[in-house]
């Protein structure tokens, strides 16, 4: 084989491994080990959000999936705690709740914190059983970080960071609230997420 010939199958070999695809849709292998930033507009405002595929790539992967299908669009925050949380991505507006994938592994461990403004995945009483639900933190919530592995101190994985729109995420967080069903906490005026999109990534 030609000198030539071997040049050109490297490059081709790398061209080739320099993608994979996320959701049916080919990301480069440049973006996902930056920082993409995702675009969150809800029926209250703007909300921009740094993700973290270096600290936490299973939980990055697993949101931008749900992304780029546009799982979340017309979705809702469903559950909102002052001086706590705001919480969404698995109801629409009739509170309904959404067919997801299966869950994914729990990045608590990541050194990742839940501190004020930080997106982090939401899940029930088991530790590996996030889906598509999130939310994103209004202070510094420090029992919710990874103490141990055991069931009682493994924290809830956070994955990115609000870097634009916090205004508007203490504007979700102080809509009068209500029971509806068996929910708690659901904002009496819904709170629509309107459509997600991901945003050229941040170079660092």
């Amino acid at each position: 084989m030609s000198r030539l010939m071997q040049v050109l199958l490297a490059v081709m070999l790398l061209i080739a491994v320099s993608y994979y695809f996320i959701g049916g849709k080919k990301v480069s292998a440049s973006q996902t080990s930056e920082h993409p930033v995702v675009v969150m507009v809800t029926s209250m405002g703007t909300i921009k959000i740094e993700l973290d595929p270096k600290n936490a790539p299973i939980s990055t992967a697993n949101f931008l999936k749900y992304v780029h299908e546009g799982f979340y669009n017309g979705t809702i925050f469903h559950r909102v705690i002052p001086g706590f949380m705001i919480q969404g991505g698995g109801f629409d507006s009739k509170m309904s709740q959404k067919p997801t994938h299966e869950p994914i592994k729990n990045e608590a461990g990541n050194g990742l914190l839940n501190e004020e403004g930080t997106l982090a995945m939401a899940r029930t009483g088991v530790v590996d059983s996030a889906t598509g639900q999130f939310f994103i933190n209004v202070k510094n919530n420090t029992f919710l970080n990874h103490r141990d592995n055991s069931p009682q101190g493994y924290g809830y994985a956070v994955f990115g960071k609000v870097i634009s729109g916090m205004d508007v995420v203490h504007k979700i967080e102080n809509v009068k609230t209500t029971t509806t069903g068996p929910f708690q906490d659901v904002p009496a005026t819904t709170v629509v997420i309107e459509k997600v999109t991901v945003e050229n990534p941040v170079r660092k």
